[in-house]
């Protein structure tokens, strides 16, 4: 059940990292962060690779720059992953927490972002560029803790290239596929994943991205925007009760 909600929110905004892993922490409380990251990815890959075949169906897709900058991401994601163990969340977690915040107040203020196409649509370097560091950064933070990653990138590329919510989050999971790939590639191969368990869960994780994608791209652009505020405010406080409570 909780694979099935987390694929749904991750195809409208990202952020079902917060569900599945207190989930898993939950259920099975002996296990490894690192094991229960690893097997959260397998469903997350599954989940995340059927939006992005329901988006294609619908929205136009850069190809040529997507799938560069999901291979970026897969770099990079395992590179974080790789260091998980060096990282002091004490102090990684507040600074992701506000990171949200501001993401939450600037959508509040600015209700035109992502709503609509640019005017004026940026260049192709432009593109190429934001959608490089966009895959670098955040597919290292997908590596190193996860939550909100395609959030992250849904809000980059409203905000920097002036696209609206529905074509950002098809981009979005593009490039959270690439840093899903890193990070379970990793972490599967240092023994970092329960796989009957994930498989189950990748299952559930497919029907719920199936229904998310197509109530995205029923719904259009202000539904994402409301979804997203929503997942941002959840994430904030779960972060906070994680670090705090």
């Amino acid at each position: 059940m909780a694979a099935a909600a987390a694929g749904w929110v991750d195809a409208v905004v990202g952020g079902g990292g917060l569900i599945i892993l207190p989930t898993l922490f939950l259920v099975a409380p002996g296990i490894a962060p690192q094991t229960a990251l690893g097997t959260n990815k397998l469903a997350a890959l599954s989940g995340t690779a059927t939006a992005v075949l329901t988006f294609a169906r619908r929205v136009p897709m850069q190809w040529k720059v997507l799938i560069p900058g999901a291979m970026i991401a897969a770099v990079t994601s395992a590179c974080g992953a790789a260091a998980v163990s060096l990282i002091d969340r004490d102090l990684f977690i507040p600074l992701v927490m506000v990171v949200l915040v501001a993401v939450a107040v600037f959508v509040t203020v600015r209700p035109s972002v992502g709503m609509t196409m640019a005017t004026h649509p940026p260049t192709r370097r432009k593109v190429i560029l934001v959608v490089a560091l966009a895959a670098g950064l955040i597919g290292l933070y997908d590596g190193l803790l996860g939550p909100g990653t395609g959030t992250f990138l849904i809000i980059t590329f409203a905000t920097l290239l002036g696209t609206e919510f529905v074509r950002a989050a098809a981009m979005a999971k593009v490039i959270n596929c690439g840093s899903n790939v890193g990070a379970l590639l990793f972490l599967g191969a240092t023994g970092h994943l329960l796989w009957g368990l994930g498989a189950g869960m990748a299952v559930a994780n497919v029907a719920g991205a199936l229904v998310g994608s197509r109530m995205a791209l029923a719904k259009g652009a202000g539904f994402v925007r409301i979804v997203l505020l929503v997942v941002v405010v959840v994430m904030v406080i779960r972060l906070g009760w994680q670090q705090f409570g």
